[in-house]
């Protein structure tokens, strides 16, 4: 009932179009803490209309959740010698760290390759790369292999007809965040599309950081890295040392 009051108060605030998408997010600041495990994200919507339902086509919903953009190097290992190493790289411009996408219906009936190449919906689209070496002609290859990778870590999914959309109007999904996101600025967008076309969109800010001991940690390990690491050495000769005194008490008793 709060989802729906909710989507309620921001249809009325908003001015009056033909079609046009709004939506909610059930949290807009996730924080990082020492025991942190991941987070879910409820995303939440309506379509506010001044004319009737249009039935056909049909009306879509796609969300995406695009994490901080950053450059990555990523290297293809090759055999020499009997020993895997490092043989080729391609630098990616920016690949964001954290990319969902959840659909309404499959892919393939929720937009068409030209819109997807307009407003960068898919992975291979939200990620930047335009210069490799000359002697690599297949730089196609290494973005792929940063999306598997990724998608092994959990940072990378999509995840086809989770958008639950009923009577053209109302619509909700949960994107799960998991515990290796990075902080920074994340960006949560909603297209309405039909036959493929992009009608309208919608975007919001999710704020991801870390708090408590976790930010001091954090803190400290960039502005001063020399004593963030003696302070580590020190913890872990402390943590070895009292080891050490509880197996020596627990042999003599």
């Amino acid at each position: 009932m709060r989802v729906l009051a909710a989507v309620l108060l921001l249809l009325a605030a908003l001015p009056a179009r033909a079609e046009e998408v709004v939506m909610g997010l059930s949290q807009s600041n996730v924080s990082i803490t020492t025991d942190f495990d991941g987070s879910d994200i409820l995303i939440f919507g309506a379509v506010k209309r001044e004319v009737a339902i249009q039935e056909e086509p049909p009306l879509q919903v796609i969300v995406t959740v695009e994490g901080p953009l950053e450059p990555v190097t990523v290297w293809r290992k090759a055999r020499k010698l009997g020993i895997w190493v490092n043989a080729e790289a391609v630098d990616v411009d920016s690949a964001p760290g954290f990319y969902a996408v959840a659909t309404s219906a499959l892919w393939a009936e929720s937009i068409s390759a030209v819109e997807d190449l307009r407003h960068k919906v898919s992975i291979p689209r939200a990620i930047r790369s335009v210069g490799a070496p000359m002697e690599i002609m297949d730089s196609e290859a290494f973005t792929e292999a940063l999306i598997r990778v990724r998608e092994r870590q959990g940072l990378y999914r999509v995840e086809e007809e989770s958008v639950e959309l009923r009577e053209s109007t109302l619509f909700d999904t949960s994107i799960s965040m998991p515990a290796n996101i990075s902080e920074g600025r994340y960006l949560s967008r909603v297209f309405l599309t039909r036959a493929g076309k992009v009608v309208s969109v919608h975007e919001s800010e999710i704020q991801v950081g870390k708090v408590g001991l976790e930010r001091w940690l954090f803190t400290l390990s960039r502005q001063m890295p020399l004593v963030y690491g003696l302070l580590s050495l020190a913890i872990a000769a402390l943590a070895g040392w009292g080891a050490s005194a509880l197996f020596r008490a627990i042999r003599s008793g």
